[in-house]
């Protein structure tokens, strides 16, 4: 059954209309932002940071969910084209999960399409504006534009949600994005 239905998803965007709403994670969210932020080590809180993204990667339905593996197998085999037309059908089914377009943005990014990536960034965080992965990722695509003070402030919010994020390295004194205006 589900690979008929990743069939039918494949078969184009005429199935849109037959994604479910995505499941409202807010309260789910927000518990693992509290845990990350008040984990006491590393331990606790790469916890919290694997169980959101088990949130995030729960698509609305199993022909989605068929549809973002596949794409993330993709991206793993380097497959960027492959998983760029997989993450692109995601989103013409299910253009209201948050998660499509954030995978998305990733490809791009890694194939150095910036503007892109920021375009479907800035969408992901219409739908989920605490989506820590794309506040980081749009940090870091900021950062790539060099647009810096925006990168930082974007950084920022995204180790407000997780102080546990590798890209929190990024803010230190003397990294891309650290403090300015304190030099001698």
């Amino acid at each position: 059954m589900r690979i008929l239905l990743a069939l039918a998803l494949m078969a184009g965007p005429a199935f849109a209309s037959d994604c479910p709403e995505p499941a409202d994670v807010s309260s789910e969210l927000e518990s693992l932002f509290t845990q990350a932020q008040e984990a006491r080590d590393f331990k606790e809180g790469r916890a919290a940071s694997d169980a959101m993204w088990e949130v995030w990667l729960r698509a609305p339905d199993e022909a989605a969910q068929a549809v973002l593996d596949r794409g993330m197998e993709a991206r793993n085999s380097f497959n960027f084209e492959g998983a760029h037309r997989a993450f692109t059908r995601l989103i013409d089914y299910c253009p209201e999960y948050a998660e499509g377009w954030n995978q998305r943005a990733y490809i791009s990014f890694l194939r150095e399409d910036y503007a892109a990536a920021l375009t479907d960034l800035d969408r992901a965080l219409e739908l989920q504006p605490r989506h820590v992965a794309a506040q980081s990722g749009r940090g870091l695509t900021l950062m790539n534009l060099g647009r810096i003070a925006e990168a930082r402030k974007q950084m920022l919010a995204a180790v407000a949600n997780n102080p546990w994020l590798s890209e929190a390295a990024l803010l230190a004194e003397g990294a891309p994005l650290g403090p300015v205006g304190e030099d001698i």
